[in-house]
């Protein structure tokens, strides 16, 4: 197995600067709402005719293409600069089904990444899924399953949303599991919506006591579109999330975004506010407060936001460049940015 290596230096100060040059391997995980990626044809038990490309009449296969090619284009990217690869791991939402990403995955931009999926179909009345994409090479799934989000308006009408997929593994010689997670919408206001957002919050603490029967101290990483912030009720009050690291104890969830949402850092902006609703989190044996790298930790944490993913002129300048408007595909990327986070483990010389 190849391994793509970071040279890393620290930096110890003592009577005298000492340098220190150790060899680390590194892999990226990452999330992305690939905002509607459906395919041209109709698929009568969903509402997928509310899905922008089926507004289309002309040329839908050749922007079907252009959409697949474009996402492929940002997949292939992130994290590339420092590890020469792509995520080993990466986290979808907004997708149809699984044929969206067979397509996804055979574009040029990726198919010599020889991705391998992860799907199941969601309930959500519009057919909305999420997904799971890993290189072989590096991750070997052992157990993956969906957990249903089961949801009730106020007059008893049952609200189908998206399921949360967990996916158990081996990175390497040290097994994760990842929940990849689609929240439901602020449709009819943040406040009148937030309680389905708890719930889907208190569906993931379910699941990490499901894990933790088989695995008592598990490297959990938590990603998706929460359609949350990292300071709303739903992490802060619900997954108890921290952004300190020195006050994350065993068994707690450390949220990086938080203190870059603090910064100002969004991965999408709604009537010119911006957020931060696609989020990475992991449990407290992911997190090093010592610089100990004898098995994964997290390095760094980032959204992916190079300057063609935003738009950079008119009314939505700033804004990231999306793919679909009132007037059609714009042959922009999505409306959000994606996440990632590396992991890096320190190997011998």
């Amino acid at each position: 197995m190849k391994l793509f290596t970071l040279i890393l230096t620290f930096i110890l100060f003592s009577t005298n600067t000492i340098f220190s040059q150790k060899k680390y391997d590194i892999k990226t995980i990452a999330f992305y709402n690939l905002e509607n990626l459906f395919d041209t044809e109709n698929d009568t038990l969903i509402n997928d005719e509310a899905s922008p490309i089926m507004e289309i009449k002309e040329n839908r296969a050749e922007i079907y293409q252009k959409k697949l090619n474009n996402m492929a284009k940002v997949i292939s990217e992130i994290g590339e600069d420092e590890t020469k690869n792509s995520p080993v791991i990466i986290g979808v939402a907004e997708i149809e089904n699984r044929q969206v990403l067979e397509d996804l995955i055979s574009t040029d931009y990726l198919k010599t990444k020889n991705y391998s999926i992860i799907h199941y179909d969601s309930p959500d009345l519009r057919g909305i899924d999420v997904g799971f994409l890993y290189q072989p090479n590096f991750f070997r799934p052992i157990h993956h399953e969906t957990f249903e989000l089961k949801l009730w308006e106020e007059n008893g009408m049952r609200i189908y949303t998206r399921d949360q997929l967990l996916v158990s593994g081996y990175l390497g010689d040290e097994l994760i599991h990842i929940i990849v997670n689609h929240w439901p919408s602020r449709r009819g206001g943040e406040e009148k919506s937030r309680p389905t957002r708890e719930k889907a919050a208190y569906l993931n603490t379910q699941i990490i006591e499901q894990i933790k029967l088989t695995d008592p101290n598990p490297k959990v990483i938590i990603m998706g579109d929460l359609n949350d912030d990292p300071i709303n009720t739903s992490l802060k009050k619900v997954l108890k999330t921290k952004a300190i690291k020195a006050k994350v104890k065993e068994g707690d969830i450390y949220n990086p975004m938080e203190d870059m949402f603090r910064r100002g850092q969004n991965t999408l902006v709604y009537r010119d506010q911006i957020n931060l609703f696609d989020q990475i989190m992991f449990t407290s044996p992911l997190l090093t407060t010592t610089k100990d790298y004898s098995s994964y930790k997290m390095y760094k944490a980032n959204v992916y936001n190079p300057q063609y993913l935003t738009t950079q002129t008119g009314k939505y300048k700033g804004y990231p460049f999306r793919s679909w408007s009132y007037s059609g595909f714009t042959d922009g990327y999505s409306d959000h940015y994606p996440v990632y986070i590396y992991l890096i483990k320190e190997t011998k010389k």
